[in-house]
């Protein structure tokens, strides 16, 4: 049985269980925002797991890592704004690490523990070690995934290639058809994997169809972002105090093997991960994937 099927029955019976749909209500300078979230596990659980998504993607990505951990931990994945059920903002200048940064805190407020442990992926590591960087910060371990303090210029330009640009699409096989095409540096995925990971980051059309399931507006702020190289952030790495886990496609064109050999160095000195046969970014739906991440973010149950 796969991840994604042996996740659905992981309450006893074999019943087919889904996570929690719920949301929390945030600010920007304009008004309120809403953002939605997956949770998984105990309410009742005070071992938090947040798990956040790429620039384009959404929390349900995290649907299987969640299933295999919601028996250790209350695990909670955020939609960031403008993606997937969650509102999308008036002003796309919004669309940045601060603004994240702050909805994340407001989330950890509401699910009123003083810790959590983080799982970031791309853009999702970008926030946790923006967070994880600060006095006081509430991130007690921290999985960056394929992400790391420098962000190459190619890679921005890869990107920006597809994002704010998706065509509608007439069924949600045409819509599969262009996620495998964008999404192809994620590896060999079976046909079941791609389904989902479609289905939740699609949304129907009301005429009929299906479109990505973002606010295109997203891609504005990354414009500026094409003409200034290699974007590097050491000095926010190198604030972080907490354990860190480094996980990177070993053919990603975002976090090099040389940025990955100095995260290793400096700053929290993270350990490092490289999956074979994956690009920009692994996204922990097997176990090869899944059970270094769980076995870390474990690791303080055991001492």
């Amino acid at each position: 049985m796969g991840v994604l099927n042996g996740l659905r029955r992981w309450f006893s019976g074999g019943r087919e269980v889904g996570p929690r749909l719920a949301s929390v209500q945030c600010t920007h300078p304009d008004g309120l925002h809403r953002m939605a979230y997956a949770e998984w596990g105990d309410a009742r659980n005070p071992r938090v797991l947040v798990c956040v998504h790429g620039l384009t993607r959404v929390g349900r990505d995290f649907d299987a890592l969640a299933g295999h951990l919601a028996r250790h931990y209350r695990v909670i994945c955020p939609d960031v704004v403008g993606r997937g059920r969650s509102d999308w903002l008036p002003d796309a200048s919004g669309y940045a690490v601060p603004q994240y940064v702050a909805d994340m805190v407001t989330l950890i407020a509401r699910l009123d523990v003083e810790q959590v442990h983080w799982v970031g992926t791309s853009m999702g590591g970008l926030i946790g070690m923006a967070l994880a960087a600060l006095p006081d910060t509430p991130i007690g371990r921290l999985v960056l995934n394929d992400v790391g303090p420098v962000i190459t210029a190619a890679s921005l330009r890869r990107i920006a290639d597809y994002v704010g640009k998706a065509p509608h699409f007439a069924s949600i096989e045409d819509a599969e058809r262009y996620v495998r095409m964008v999404s192809a540096p994620f590896g060999p995925l079976d046909d079941a994997q791609w389904r989902h990971l479609t289905v939740h980051c699609t949304r129907p059309l009301a005429g009929g169809g299906f479109e990505m399931g973002y606010d295109p507006a997203i891609a504005r702020p990354m414009q500026g972002m094409l003409f200034v190289g290699d974007i590097e952030l050491w000095p926010l790495y190198d604030a972080i105090r907490c354990p860190t886990l480094c996980v990177r496609g070993a053919e990603s064109d975002l976090l090099t093997r040389d940025t990955l050999q100095q995260m290793a160095q400096r700053g929290p000195r993270a350990r490092t991960l490289e999956v074979p046969g994956v690009g920009h970014a692994p996204m922990f739906m097997d176990r090869a994937q899944i059970e270094p991440v769980a076995s870390f973010l474990m690791e303080d149950r055991m001492q």
